[in-house]
């Protein structure tokens, strides 16, 4: 990923209101390894269920605000994730909600989706048995990895 700027990751969102954009808590970007990831995703330190998620599309860095469910999945079942596919606890992986951008957001709507509860796909995806850990299916994975985020993104401003 290429590297943002606390200014790029604030003017990014396109779904985010007012209020939640004057009350964002920026990630550690000073300890980001960029190069380990696809796109940056935090949850909120002064918020449980408000989370972030950041990434380049179309050459431009384009932010959505995603709230996940007080609901959790049953545990003991596996759960996958759908942007990393990561398989794992089900209590790891939670339904995150996103509003719309514009006018359809503001009338509440919103869409959903299954997401790595900590929103680090980028490091689920390089958790990998040994004979799937070359940098060749790392980057396989992250690229549609990113392919599924776009899309959603897409969904979420159109």
């Amino acid at each position: 990923m290429r590297p943002l700027t606390e200014e790029q990751i604030r003017s990014s969102f396109v779904n985010a209101t007012e209020q939640q954009l004057a009350h964002l808590s920026m990630p550690g970007l000073h300890e980001t390894i960029w190069e380990e990831r696809e796109y940056l995703g935090w949850r909120s330190p002064h918020s449980a269920h408000l989370g972030y998620i950041v990434q380049w599309l179309g050459g431009e860095p384009v932010g959505i605000v995603v709230r996940s469910s007080t609901a959790t999945l049953r545990p003991g079942i596996a759960a996958m994730c759908t942007l990393c596919h990561s398989t794992q606890p089900a209590t790891q992986v939670r339904l995150f909600t996103a509003p719309r951008a514009g006018e359809k957001g503001r009338a509440g709507d919103s869409l959903g989706t299954y997401i790595c509860e900590s929103l680090s796909c980028s490091h689920s995806i390089r958790i990998v048995p040994p004979y799937m850990a070359s940098q060749s299916r790392i980057q396989e994975r992250g690229e549609a990895m990113l392919e599924r985020l776009g899309a959603f993104t897409r969904r979420v401003m159109a």
